[in-house]
């Protein structure tokens, strides 16, 4: 016989305790574990319904050189940006989850996508919980977008979902947040941990046995990550990210995790009133209002994926008046910010330790690579000594801790993108062997530390 019984559920990390706790004793975040009724079947009923099964599994092991390939083709979006963020395409079957800030565009988004596939893939089914369907019609009609073969649907039902899509075939479903959807096979209220947790493994079972390509968006907590136990981000197959400053135009769609295509992979997209539009060369966009003699500014070639950005790092410091100068960074890593503050302090002798530093990177940009080491410790000198750095020298290079610069990966890419974009110069650490495919109008400067680096970067 079954019986019912109760535990907590950590909301945040999904921690299962047979009492309740203030705090998580897995995370530590306060007032998130909530009750849940559970029904259990007793060992001796449990092994009675195992003696019952009969026969052999409908699986069975094959050996590599066995298994058949199948044959499929990426659903293409039009736009290449998109695909490039997913490998190369929607592979039929997969699953996708996409997460952001709240009115960052992630709904803006997937209506774009989903009429681009409606009109060149096949069929889309549309599932909002949070909209009506003249609500979504009202989006799409300020877009001035349009699908015959678009099919919108507002219900939170899991099961009257799966049986929509099994009616409609549809070639790729999205769900419209998969917070909101509830299955009726668990007690619990929607958005909570086991909730989450059975609707996506059964979302992923129509995935994979129908060939469907489902879209799943998820609320993201306050601290970014997307909301919900992290088993959701390991039932789906691919993870995305809309960042940005909700204060600039731009927008970033990152690939945190792919099974059919590279991670990291970074999308830029411009928000303007008809959506979001591609942005072809960001590195281009990003530099567009540079000044050109300003002292605290510094141009970094960064890696996004298998993609080259160069970005703008500003640096301003001045004079403190607190016993305790302030670091404030934006756009990079403050234990970053530290290191470089320490290493100028020591090996240059710069008087940080009376000087607020404050560090920007412009146009929303997160920059989390060790190859910005340079042009951050560049900016901050040039802001110390008021001398700008040469606007044609372009800065790639991680600096250790005794000052030392070392080599990064990707260089020829990074130095193409630089001479793509006009830069006559690059200042990159001393290199043990030449370089394949160096641009001819581009004149690399090898420095061994951070000394040899700024004399060139920020001359006296």
């Amino acid at each position: 016989m079954a019986r019912l019984r109760t535990r907590f559920v950590c909301q945040n990390c999904g921690k299962i305790t047979p009492r309740y706790f203030g705090r998580c004793p897995s995370c530590g975040e306060f007032n998130t574990m909530m009750e849940e009724t559970v029904e259990t079947v007793k060992s001796g009923a449990a092994k009675g319904m195992a003696a019952q099964r009969s026969g052999l599994p409908a699986t069975s092991p094959q050996r590599l050189g066995d298994v058949q390939m199948q044959q499929f083709q990426r659903l293409q979006v039009p736009g290449m940006e998109f695909n490039r963020v997913m490998g190369g395409g929607i592979v039929p079957g997969s699953i996708t989850l996409i997460g952001g800030d709240p009115g960052i565009g992630k709904t803006t988004m997937l209506m774009q996508v989903s009429t681009g596939l409606a009109n060149h893939a096949g069929r889309v089914l549309y599932v909002s919980g949070e909209e009506s369907t003249s609500q979504i019609k009202l989006r799409a009609d300020r877009m001035g977008l349009a699908a015959h073969e678009l099919f919108l649907l507002t219900e939170t039902n899991l099961s009257d979902i799966l049986e929509h899509a099994s009616q409609i075939d549809p070639a790729v479903l999205i769900i419209d947040s998969i917070q909101t959807v509830y299955s009726e096979e668990s007690d619990s209220s929607p958005g909570s941990v086991s909730q989450v947790r059975e609707c996506a493994s059964r979302l992923q079972m129509l995935a994979k046995t129908s060939g469907t390509s489902v879209f799943l968006i998820g609320h993201v907590t306050k601290e970014g990550a997307i909301a919900g136990p992290r088993v959701l981000e390991h039932i789906v197959d691919t993870v995305l990210y809309l960042e940005g400053d909700p204060f600039q135009a731009y927008r970033l769609l990152r690939s945190v995790k792919n099974r059919f295509g590279a991670t990291s992979e970074v999308g830029v997209f411009e928000m303007v009133g008809s959506g979001l539009i591609e942005v072809p060369n960001p590195s281009e966009a990003f530099l567009a209002e540079r000044s050109m003699n300003a002292a605290g500014t510094a141009i970094a070639v960064t890696m996004e994926g298998t993609r080259p950005l160069l970005v703008e790092i500003q640096a301003l410091t001045s004079p403190t008046s607190f016993s305790n100068p302030r670091r404030t960074p934006n756009g990079i890593d403050m234990n970053r910010l530290l290191l470089m503050g320490a290493v100028l302090a020591k090996r240059m002798g710069l008087k940080l330790f009376e000087q607020d530093i404050f560090v920007n990177v412009v146009g929303g940009m997160k920059v989390d690579e060790p190859a910005s080491d340079l042009a951050l410790a560049a900016a901050i000198a040039s802001s110390y000594f008021d001398t700008p750095v040469p606007p044609d020298l372009a800065l790639i290079g991680e600096v250790g801790l005794t000052g030392e610069l070392r080599t990064v990966a990707h260089l020829p890419a990074r130095l193409a993108e630089a001479s793509k974009l006009g830069f006559k110069r690059a200042l990159i650490p001393r290199l043990r062997r030449k370089l394949p495919d160096v641009p001819r109008d581009l004149k690399l400067i090898e420095a061994r530390n951070i000394g040899e680096a700024l004399a060139t970067a920020v001359p006296k």
